[in-house]
């Protein structure tokens, strides 16, 4: 990524560090416009990490990259303060793009891979609006589809996505098959969802299923 960033005349790459325990000092030292995320960094948890970089350096901007593209993910990127959130498998052209945009931009521009658009509903959902104190209009935020669900729904929905069948559901939660299935009903209408299929590969992509 250093090297074909690099190729970009408008981006100077400063630095790179292998986990972001020493990122705020690097910060400090290098004065980066733009700080570019790891979230499956090994070390200190990455969001944590980038709530307090932006504490203590509002003026700098912040994206995440991410191999996993989930609703949750996206929805706590957002509310860490981040500027963007792409997957790793987008063109290196349009993370370049996106570092641009992210550097000119005020606070509170979201920018969003390709990928991440594609597979992620929540990220479909964003509605493009420039942050105006004066109008009194803010981006939304990109709301976890997860959001949507209530904790008993949450939790049909981790066991639909371990392949438990609706009587196996409804004795583990002391419920009839009739009660999980009008759970099951309304979690796929929320979610946009058409088949006990798709849901399990929702489920398993958001992080619900325990190995």
């Amino acid at each position: 990524m250093r090297v074909q960033l690099g190729l970009d005349p408008e981006i100077d790459f400063v630095g790179g560090l292998p986990d972001p325990t020493n990122l705020l000092a690097e910060v400090e030292r290098l004065k980066p416009d733009v700080v570019t995320l790891d979230v499956e960094m090994p070390g200190p948890e990455v969001f944590e990490t980038a709530d307090r970089l932006r504490q203590r350096f509002p003026d700098v901007k912040f994206i995440f990259l991410s191999a996993h593209v989930r609703d949750s993910l996206l929805s706590a990127a957002y509310r860490c303060g981040a500027s963007g959130y792409f997957a790793k498998g987008d063109d290196l052209g349009d993370l370049a793009a996106g570092i641009k945009r992210a550097a000119r931009s005020a606070r509170g521009t979201f920018v969003m891979g390709p990928k991440v658009m594609a597979q992620c509903p929540a990220a479909r959902a964003v509605r493009t609006m420039r942050r105006s104190r004066r109008a009194g209009v803010e981006d939304a935020a990109p709301v976890s589809a997860l959001d949507r669900l209530t904790s008993r729904e949450i939790e049909v929905l981790r066991h639909i996505g371990n392949g438990r069948s609706r009587v196996e559901i409804g004795k583990t939660l002391s419920r009839s098959p009739k009660t999980v299935d009008g759970h099951q009903e309304r979690i796929m209408k929320k979610l946009g969802i058409e088949t006990r299929a798709d849901l399990m590969r929702f489920a398993i992509r958001e992080g619900l299923v325990q190995a």
